[in-house]
């Protein structure tokens, strides 16, 4: 029976992991991991404690499948649209569109989870890259190529300041920023401290 009460059709293999992946996510939104059990999101996927111990043995490895499954889910390709600042204004809108939410989630409700596992958000980010260039270095090392970032400005704070910025602001205010806060950060602070020198 699912939560409604209505019979549950018995599902297999990739249709129930994801049912039960979802399961833990909205666990996590309602309750944080300390109050997520087994039996709870048993419940909410319409199955049993054995079928989630029998994948992942622990609650954290539970909840970390669940957070790489979520967070893969809206990954961000990067902007092209031919110039630095526009790359920039469009990356940060589908950040602030796309992980706002997820990224509140990961530092308000997964504090337990990171002090239990001894890790932290920049671990799991580890993770969820993998191999892969994110988005952000794949914008800037275009600019680089294009002329419009001087490499030698190009500190590691100052490559991800901008993104840093928009994740503060979000946290602080759990809500999304406006649009003229993310074209403030691109066009005040981050292309100041990186842009290359064109006067000559």
């Amino acid at each position: 029976m699912n939560p409604e009460g209505e019979p549950q059709r018995r599902r297999r293999g990739a249709a129930l992991e994801a049912a039960i992946l979802e399961a833990v996510w909205l666990e996590l939104v309602d309750k944080g991991y300390g109050a997520l059990t087994f039996e709870s999101v048993a419940r909410r996927a319409g199955t049993s404690r054995p079928v989630l111990y029998r994948r992942w043995p622990t609650k954290a490895d539970l909840v970390r499948a669940a957070m790489l499954t979520r967070f893969n889910r809206d990954l961000i390709d990067p902007p092209d649209t031919g110039n630095l600042r526009d790359d920039m204004v469009a990356l940060l809108h589908l950040a602030n569109e796309h992980r706002v939410a997820s990224s509140a989630l990961l530092i308000y409700y997964l504090g337990a989870f990171f002090q239990e596992t001894g890790t932290s958000p920049q671990d799991f980010r580890a993770d969820l890259l993998g191999d892969r260039v994110s988005a952000l270095d794949v914008v800037i090392d275009r600019a680089v190529a294009r002329g419009e970032i001087d490499p030698t400005r190009l500190s590691p704070r100052r490559r991800t300041v901008a993104i840093d910025l928009l994740r503060h602001d979000a946290l602080m205010t759990i809500a999304p920023l406006s649009d003229a806060a993310v074209e403030e950060i691109v066009d005040d602070i981050f292309l100041p401290l990186v842009a290359a020198d064109r006067s000559g």
